[in-house]
């Protein structure tokens, strides 16, 4: 496979697996294209084209290099000047794939938060107070990526002459969708069996093995979940920590996610919301493997950094 063919499906896997839908997609895509269209010529050289086929502002070839197959791929969760001196320096690695965005990817990663809203309308808070609460969020976060160095690990890449790639939100898509899914067919009626359920879950249980497995952040094991809710498994970073508030007033009674700020957790017990942080690691590696079995047909996959690497 290209470095090409590796983003078009890595692009192709999280539009199937988005919770806004395809058509919603389709939609989002459309809009960027009449944006182009709308601009005048002498502006086009400031429109990134790649959001007319691609709707994760956080998911990029960082460098290309020279075209050629990819047979062995080394991916990790963080990617670092570090990594990338050890693919050079590794035998026959062709390519690199970070699921944390760098470069561009990095300094684009509020443009994908719009997502969250969706996810909250999905389970009843009303699509005007969910846009609004992530408006304020969205600005924070675009403000706190601004004076990062988001292309230190991109410039490795192009010294050492190492295409590098970045998915991201492709890649929690299809963790929110496989997820989701679990629970919708078990259906858990206390945290207990819904953390239980988690943890047989292959990447979830080998994190458990090493400490950082799913975990109560709120509420108590024999408590009743109610609706349960993947809310934070996409959207490119935490969202706003006033949502609990309308998420319970929407009836949702747990919700599962990545990671969580204290200020979150305090603001979900407020509500009387139970929170499972199913680990951030394990469900990075679990969005990526659902990607990398796709790959692994016709690439080799070195994992590092952090990649807990399960094979289905």
């Amino acid at each position: 496979m290209t470095l090409k063919e590796i983003y078009n499906l890595a692009i192709k896997l999280g539009i199937q697996a988005d919770p806004r839908g395809k058509e919603s997609i389709k939609k989002l895509l459309n809009r960027a294209k009449r944006q182009f269209d709308d601009l005048k010529p002498k502006d086009r050289w400031e429109f990134d084209k790649e959001k007319l086929t691609n709707p994760y502002d956080d998911s990029r070839i960082l460098y290309e290099g020279p075209k050629k197959e990819i047979k062995k791929l080394m991916v990790g969760i963080d990617i670092d000047p570090a990594e990338i001196l050890i693919a050079k320096n590794f035998k026959n690695i062709d390519a690199v794939l970070s699921h944390h965005p760098v470069g561009s990817g990095l300094a684009n990663l509020d443009g994908v938060m719009h997502l969250q809203a969706d996810v909250l309308a999905y389970y009843g808070v009303p699509i005007n107070i969910a846009e609004g609460l992530l408006e304020k969020r969205i600005s924070e976060v675009a403000r706190g990526i601004n004076a990062v160095n988001h292309y230190q690990t991109v410039d490795a890449a192009k010294l050492l002459d190492m295409p590098l790639i970045c998915v991201h939100t492709p890649a929690d898509n299809l963790v929110y969708d496989f997820v989701k899914n679990k629970i919708d067919k078990v259906d858990p009626q206390t945290v207990d069996e819904l953390i239980n359920l988690l943890k047989r879950i292959p990447e979830y249980k080998e994190a458990t093995k090493l400490g950082v497995g799913p975990k109560i952040f709120a509420g108590s094991p024999q408590r009743r979940c109610g609706k349960i809710a993947v809310t934070e498994m996409t959207g490119g970073t935490e969202g706003a920590k006033e949502m609990y508030e309308k998420m319970s007033q929407a009836g949702i009674g747990t919700v599962i996610g990545m990671h969580m700020s204290e200020q979150h957790k305090t603001e979900a017990e407020k509500n009387h919301i139970n929170v499972i942080i199913a680990g951030h690691i394990s469900s990075d590696s679990l969005g990526l493997n659902l990607l990398l079995d796709k790959l692994e047909k016709k690439v080799d996959i070195i994992p590092c950094s952090g990649l807990i690497r399960i094979k289905r």
